[in-house]
Formats: structure tokens, C-alpha cells, sequence
């Protein structure tokens, strides 16, 4: 029996390789405008180098946020990022001021963060992250 094409690997040496096939092209995760609607209260809009145009609102950017926390949860209640927890049924239910920054920082150049309205602020939105999410 032949065992040609048949290769034994580490679990870190298929997930580098599985990463490097998914990896997206430079032009594809580097802004060229990035536009935060603060004053607005509206959401974000990024322009990428390849010429494509993305936009998200802060509702979902708050439910969407990368950070670990917020990650873990998501995955325990099999939400997608950007899907807002669900609302119990409720008579009446408590108000919520809708997600807004109160500070937005650049991280770097492959990143933004947000101090959201909420006190969440552990949240590193990389250019992938959006991009893929966009």
C-alpha cells in the first residue's frame, strides 16, 4: 500500500498552514479612508486599497467586538459577530441607550479600538477582522 500525498503534522503546524491559505491579500486589509461617524452616532466606513467600500453601524461593531470576552460569549450562545443578544420577552422592557464611542483610538496601523458607551473598551478591531466581517 502507498502512502504517497500522506503527511503527518503537528496541531501549531496546521493551523499556520490553514491561517497562510486564508490570509488575505495586502490590498484587501489596508484602508485608504477610514471614517468614524462619531458626532453622527451612525457607525464606521472604510475605504480599502483594492477599492472596495465597507460600512457597519456601532450596533453591530459593539456586538461584534473581537475581544475575548465578547468572543467566548458568542460562541457559548452560537451568535454570529455583529448579532445582538437576544431580549427577553418583557413587559416592559428597560431602556438602553444605543452603542456609541466616547473614544476612538488607532491601534498601530493594522487596528481601531473603542471605549463604547457601555464602559466596554478591551476590543482590538483589526483591519482583517473588518474586512472580513464587512
Amino acid at each position: 500500500m502507498s502512502h504517497e500525498g500522506i503527511r503527518i503534522v503537528n496541531a501549531e503546524q496546521a493551523r499556520r498552514e490553514d491561517q497562510a491559505a486564508h490570509e488575505l491579500p495586502r490590498e484587501m486589509i489596508t484602508p485608504v479612508k477610514v471614517r468614524v461617524h462619531k458626532s453622527e452616532g451612525t457607525g464606521m466606513e472604510i475605504e480599502w486599497q483594492d477599492g472596495h467600500k465597507s460600512s457597519w453601524t456601532f450596533g453591530w461593531l459593539r456586538n461584534g467586538c473581537p475581544c475575548a470576552t465578547c468572543h467566548d460569549e458568542r460562541e457559548k450562545a452560537g451568535r454570529a459577530p455583529g448579532e445582538p443578544v437576544a431580549k427577553p420577552a418583557a413587559l416592559l422592557p428597560m431602556y438602553q441607550a444605543p452603542p456609541r464611542p466616547d473614544v476612538v483610538t488607532p491601534v498601530g496601523r493594522y487596528a481601531i479600538s473603542f471605549e463604547w458607551n457601555d464602559g466596554h473598551k478591551s476590543g482590538i478591531y483589526s483591519w482583517d477582522y473588518l474586512r472580513r466581517h464587512g
